[in-house]
């Protein structure tokens, strides 16, 4: 039987037996946090000078503490790694955007298999593994969901116009709009569904992945003024982390008033280096966010459990990744883990029991991180080998953290049979993954239980960044002709460089897979369907919202004036239809086959300028 099949049939025993397992006092609840692009040194105990964190300093001082936790450089892939135990090379999601941030669909994630052991499971704010199924978070184990589309606020499959103020979300699938800013908004939905829980005696697992620092950089006023002494960047970066924190503050305040506070399992940490805290404090380390040296992957990691003893410091400096994270909970709840499933991490719980003898833990484990932001992975780039404290940085430098915590020094040249060590497993490391490499992770067209599919430049697979946020959109990324006159300025540049005389030719498409042969209803547009705009009409700027940075939004929107829409299928042409003044999209019936596809339609001007159709809605016909 295939690993899949085995998967797949060991997680539907779990969840069978689930209906009879009775609550029980004796599983604790989970209340996981996970800010983004908050550094180690973004915090106050950590020792930054300016930032206010006093909640979670707190914690700080009433937990369990990794000083040596290791991520991935960038959110999606730490993010893979995080929620099902393995490498993120292994799971597909290797970069952030260009169809390579969806997780594949045989990972089993954390989700389901708490869910398959009687949890409630819930997920809040960003998930960025993937916006259609099967790779929404619907899809892998969370029954009650509340999320922004893509990697952020206002990113391109975010909901049209959201910036982080009175924005809409995805409610269980459902469109639905709320006040405040968006932390606050995401804290208090995982609130409600927590007081639910507690109210149904059920034990739950509350993921709340947060969208905040990262950029653009807004914040509520108040925020703001807390730091009006700093540079624009940093107040709404800071003001930013002391808003987590107040929200923080008022959650495990709620585990107190509701009386499950004790067998609650309360963990905060971060998904990469800092984006922006490295100008003014990083720790003593090098790198931020993207880097393979320790500042862009070695973040905080606390973990407060009345009930097991863990509410007084207690600080392990042993190293450890994310992948860990999965087989830790396991242990902590006592889920089962399916048959053939194989994690690449291992329980550090006793790293994180005071009263633990880990003598005996394999301190010269080694574990890999890489920053593989391109379409297809690259041996050794922007790669660390660690063990202990040792780091091997693209095979041809090697540090000794403990000694040199800057990464100032390289003593490959006197550390030679180490480094060797260090480099042949990650040779035969990547020498397992890389025949994964090839397997493309393909969106669902004709599922039953996701007839709709709504597709949007984000996930274009092509060499270059595609149009990732809905500014990208505004000013008609990837067309030469509108890019020349998308004006200048930090939040006005494009992903390309000055547009050639030449003619433009779109070079990416969407992966997707069909379920059901048959035929399929494909509308192309300019502008998404919340904005309900004509595709050769200009739009103009949106509201902007307070911060240090102008909304997404707050770009004009350049008219493309296509007279054509073409339907690419696999390289080929395979229907055009002309684009009239009043057109919010152009349709096209086709009949496609069993299997994957490559779609790509564009829409292209007289004078024979192409640029793709930044979203598509597929429907399959009766």
């Amino acid at each position: 039987m295939k690993l899949r099949s085995l998967l797949t049939l060991s997680l539907s025993l779990l969840l069978s037996l689930s209906a009879s397992v009775a609550a029980s006092a004796t599983k604790p609840n989970i209340v996981y946090v996970m800010t983004d692009d908050q550094g180690y040194g973004d915090l106050g105990f950590t020792g930054n000078p300016v930032v206010k964190t006093p909640h979670i300093d707190r914690l700080s001082t009433e937990s369990s503490q990794l000083k040596d936790y290791h991520v991935a450089p960038t959110c999606s892939p730490t993010r893979a790694a995080l929620l099902t135990g393995h490498w993120t090379d292994r799971t597909g999601v290797w970069h952030t955007v260009n169809g390579r941030s969806m997780l594949r669909e045989n990972e089993i994630t954390i989700g389901q298999l708490l869910q398959a052991h009687g949890y409630a499971t819930g997920m809040f704010g960003k998930w960025h593994l993937g916006d259609n199924y099967p790779y929404r978070p619907e899809d892998r184990g969370f029954t009650e969901v509340y999320r922004h589309g893509g990697g952020g606020v206002g990113q391109t499959p975010d909901l049209w116009d959201n910036a982080y103020f009175d924005g809409s979300y995805l409610h269980n699938g459902r469109i639905v709009p709320a006040k405040g800013f968006c932390t606050d908004v995401f804290f208090a939905e995982a609130q409600r569904f927590i007081r639910e829980q507690a109210a149904a005696k059920k034990p739950f697992f509350a993921y709340i992945a947060l969208n905040a620092p990262h950029t653009p950089l807004h914040a509520p006023q108040k925020y703001l003024d807390l730091y009006a002494g700093q540079s624009a960047d940093l107040a709404a970066f800071f003001g930013m982390i002391t808003n987590i924190d107040d929200n923080v503050g008022t959650t495990r305040a709620l585990l107190r008033e509701l009386g499950i506070a004790d067998n609650t399992l309360f963990i905060f940490t971060t998904d990469n280096g800092t984006a922006s805290g490295a100008k003014l404090f990083n720790a003593g380390m090098r790198g931020q966010k993207g880097s393979e040296y320790e500042g862009g992957h070695r973040v905080s990691f606390l973990a407060h459990w009345p009930a097991a003893g863990w509410t007084k410091p207690h600080v392990s400096d042993t190293l450890c990744h994310a992948v860990d994270i999965v087989p830790t909970l396991l242990d902590i709840t006592g889920a089962p883990t399916p048959a053939g499933l194989k994690f690449d991490g291992r329980s550090i719980r006793p790293l994180l029991d005071p009263a633990a003898n880990t003598s005996g833990w394999p301190h010269e484990r080694m574990l890999v991180t890489d920053s593989q932001r391109v379409r297809d992975p690259i041996k050794w780039k922007q790669t660390a080998v660690m063990s202990g404290s040792w780091r091997l940085i693209n095979g041809k430098e090697l540090y000794d953290i403990k000694a040199d915590p800057g990464q100032e020094r390289n003593v490959i040249a006197e550390q030679p049979a180490r480094a060797a060590k260090m480099s042949a497993f990650y040779e035969a490391w990547w020498a397992e993954l890389e025949p994964t490499f090839a397997q493309t992770t393909e969106i669902y067209l004709g599922h039953r239980d996701h007839p709709v599919v709504s597709l949007t430049g984000h996930d274009w697979i092509q060499e270059e960044l595609p149009p990732w946020n809905q500014q990208h959109i505004r000013v008609a990324d990837g067309f030469a002709p509108a890019q020349a006159n998308a004006g200048k300025g930090k939040n006005a540049k494009s992903n390309k460089a000055a547009p050639s005389p030449e003619k433009s030719r779109h070079a990416g498409h969407w992966a997707v897979k069909v379920v059901t042969a048959g035929r399929y209803e494909i509308s192309v547009r300019r502008w998404p369907v919340e904005a309900n705009h004509p595709i050769t009409a200009a739009l103009p700027a949106g509201a902007n919202v307070p911060g240090a940075e102008v909304a997404f939004r707050g770009r004009p929107g350049l008219a493309i004036p296509a007279t054509t829409a073409t339907l690419r299928l696999g390289g080929r042409d395979i229907a055009s239809a002309p684009v009239h003044a009043t057109d919010t999209s152009v349709t096209f019936t086709t009949t496609l086959t069993a299997g994957s596809h490559q779609l790509a339609p564009v829409f292209r001007t007289a004078d024979g300028h192409e640029v793709g159709a930044y979203y598509a809605v597929v429907t399959k016909l009766p």
